[in-house]
C-alpha cells in the first residue's frame, strides 16, 4: 500500500469537502441571509470577519486541496511526463485542478478585501465619521465580484475531480 497517496488523497479529499461546502453554504446562503437581516447581520458579517476564523480556515483547506491534488497529479503522471496526462482522466483532473488553482486565487483575493473591511469596521465603530463608510461600499462591491468566480470555480473543480475518470477524450 502507498501511504503516501493515502495520506494525500485523504487530505484533498478532506480538506476540499470543507473548503467547497464552507464556501457553497456562505455564499448560497449565509451571504444572503446576511444581507437580508439589515443590522443584525452586518453585526453577523462583522463578528465573521473580525474574530471568526472560518475565513482563514477556508483558506487553509484550499490551500491543503491544491498542494495535495498537484503531489498526486505530479506523482500518478510520472512528474508530468506520462501518457496519462494526454488521457481522459489526466486531461479531466488537469482542469478540475486549474479550476480548482483559481478558486483558492479567488479566495485570497477575497480574504484581502474582507482583512480590509473588518479593518474599516473598527475605523467606524472607534470614529464614526463619513470618510470610511464611503470606502466601505467600494470594498463591498469588489468583495461581491469575487465570490462568483470563486464559488464557480469550485463547483467546475467539483464536477471535473468527480467525473475525470470516466472521461474518454
Amino acid at each position: 500500500m502507498n501511504y503516501l497517496m493515502l495520506v494525500l488523497r485523504l487530505t484533498h479529499i478532506f480538506a476540499g469537502v470543507f473548503w467547497v461546502g464552507a464556501t457553497l453554504t456562505m455564499n448560497f446562503f449565509v451571504g444572503p441571509t446576511i444581507g437580508a437581516t439589515g443590522e443584525a447581520g452586518q453585526q453577523v458579517k462583522c463578528y465573521l470577519m473580525a474574530k471568526s476564523r472560518l475565513s482563514s480556515a477556508m483558506t487553509v483547506a484550499g490551500v491543503l486541496t491544491v498542494l495535495a491534488g498537484y503531489i498526486m497529479y505530479w506523482l500518478d503522471s510520472n512528474g508530468f511526463s506520462s501518457t496519462w496526462t494526454h488521457s481522459g482522466p489526466g486531461i479531466g483532473f488537469a482542469i478540475g485542478g486549474a479550476a480548482g488553482l483559481l478558486g483558492l486565487i479567488f479566495r485570497v483575493l477575497a480574504n484581502r478585501k474582507m482583512s480590509t473591511l473588518g479593518k474599516l469596521v473598527n475605523e467606524i465603530k472607534q470614529q464614526p465619521t463619513e470618510e470610511p463608510s464611503q470606502k466601505f461600499v467600494p470594498l463591498q462591491k469588489t468583495l461581491a465580484l469575487l465570490i462568483k468566480p470563486n464559488t464557480w470555480s469550485l463547483i467546475i473543480a467539483v464536477l471535473f475531480m468527480a467525473v475525470a475518470r470516466y472521461l474518454v477524450f
